[in-house]
């Protein structure tokens, strides 16, 4: 393709070389980059992609995009200068893939609480209405039945159009993704087309990027400027805001306080079991039946119902879907010990997360609540003592432990935590090792006890200084209970 086609209606300045050439390839990684390779210099967190250039250019790079000027490079290579790098490609690899999200219907959820919950029942929907589907997110990306591994929530741009064009040659009708608040500010969903936008809540989280709330707000306000339809959570008090500002051409809202969503929520009867629930919608009231229980997955089955409604999926098929969907990993994942305790597996690590699983617990405990948490280091520390604090006054018993420590004291992190839970009458004991905090819990679970293991969820790793262990909530909890006698 040619170098000034995929650059068609982008300003750009032409440093040295020539931009009618073809180019076979576009990286924003040197260690990929091919023969004929259009070579994209981001600024990232870490290291700079302008440092690369030269190993592109080693590797078979024909052009560079940069935004900032380069010395000492081949005058045989051409240099072209955009205002920002990071944004542009999104454009030019949607060019390069042929416009691929124009070619089936995209749904992107966004939001702290629920995204990933929300994709796997959306996905449950339609395949009930015999639709291919494809799904972008956290735990793994999936073209049908096909799993792929994910290495973030929301793909960088130029691997999330390829990533599309994928799916389309799949055969993919439809593609459910996570829209997460980085990958809005930083452009990576620039220039694909949104058939519906989900807007599931908005809560103390990510602030060490986004510095404000109101930052964090806007950022998931893009989606809502981006797609056709907004499925819109009224009860969450940023959802009017989404509204208001947003340009969406079509709303369709949910609740379960509010009566005048569009779909409204009633009658919850929670058990471990899952939920069943009345929804109205369009004066017509329907049972619906999940397997999750909490009034959180309330919450994200009127979101499904509400893009899969308005997409024009019939009621009866929506709800035979939710049926369908069996939970997904490390998502309120139950385990049941012979001893009669069940354990829940969740990924709870934000303040409004961990809240909403322990007073879903509430509705069915019996006996005690025990909670194993911690928070993640390197990420935002004003979160932490929150957390603490909500541990404390929604359990029996909390062992407070390590997260995901990256390259912060793991005791320290700790220490901000107790900070929140010396606020409550919560009886609580630290323990630094994951494995050992676990084990503490289960040691001390009764017949009737409920234990949270709340923070990592699906993850089957843990991040210790600048080493990656194997780590599996999950499987601690299954090979404790292989040793009970």
């Amino acid at each position: 393709m040619k170098l000034q086609g995929l650059l068609k209606n982008i300003d750009y300045e032409v440093l040295q070389g020539n931009d009618n050439i073809n180019i076979s390839n576009i990286q924003y990684d040197s260690r990929k980059v091919t023969d004929n390779s259009l070579f994209v210099c981001i600024k990232g967190f870490k290291v700079d992609g302008h440092d690369y250039a030269e190993k592109a250019i080693a590797n078979g790079a024909k052009a560079l995009l940069v935004e900032d000027n380069i010395e000492r490079i081949d005058k045989d290579i051409t240099i072209l200068k955009v205002e920002d790098t990071r944004k542009v490609i999104a454009f030019i690899a949607e060019r390069y893939y042929n416009h691929p999200s124009d070619k089936f219907r995209l749904i992107g959820v966004t939001g702290t609480n629920g995204k990933t919950s929300i994709t796997y029942l959306t996905k449950s929907i339609i395949e009930e209405f015999d639709k291919k589907t494809g799904i972008i997110g956290t735990i793994e990306n999936r073209i049908g039945n096909k799993v792929l591994k994910a290495s973030r929530t929301t793909p960088e741009s130029l691997d999330l159009q390829e990533l599309f064009y994928n799916m389309f040659q799949e055969n993919v009708n439809a593609v459910v993704m996570e829209v997460s608040s980085h990958s809005l500010a930083l452009h990576r969903v620039d220039a694909s087309r949104f058939d519906v936008g989900i807007y599931t809540n908005l809560t103390l989280d990510h602030l060490d990027f986004h510095k404000t709330m109101e930052n964090y707000r806007d950022a998931k306000l893009k989606l809502f400027k981006m797609c056709e339809i907004g499925v819109i959570n009224i009860d969450d008090k940023y959802g009017p805001y989404m509204i208001e500002n947003g340009t969406c051409k079509r709303y369709l809202t949910y609740g379960i306080e509010n009566e005048k969503a569009d779909l409204n929520a009633a009658d919850l009867n929670i058990d471990l079991n899952g939920v069943t629930f009345n929804v109205v919608y369009e004066g017509e009231t329907h049972q619906v039946s999940l397997n999750t229980p909490g009034k959180f997955s309330v919450y994200n089955a009127l979101a499904s119902m509400g893009a899969c409604l308005a997409l024009g999926v019939p009621m009866d098929v929506v709800i035979r879907g939710l049926k369908k969907n069996k939970g997904i990993r490390g998502r309120f994942q139950s385990f049941t010990s012979d001893k009669g305790y069940t354990v829940i597996v969740d990924y709870a690590h934000a303040p409004d997360g961990l809240l909403n699983v322990l007073q879903s617990m509430k509705e069915f405990a019996k006996a005690r609540i025990i909670t194993v948490f911690g928070c993640g280091g390197d990420r935002d520390t004003s979160k932490r003592p929150v957390m603490g604090e909500i541990a404390g006054n929604n359990s029996d018993f909390c062992v407070i432990t390590s997260d995901n420590p990256r390259t912060e004291d793991p005791v320290s992190i700790i220490n901000e935590v107790e900070i929140g839970m010396k606020k409550t009458e919560c009886e609580y004991v630290k323990i630094p090792d994951r494995l050992e905090g676990i084990q503490k819990a289960l040691s001390m679970a009764q017949k009737g006890d409920l234990i949270l293991i709340a923070g990592k969820g699906h993850e089957d790793y843990q991040i210790l200084h600048d080493k990656v262990i194997h780590f599996d909530d999950a499987e601690v909890v299954l090979n404790y209970f292989m040793t009970e006698e």
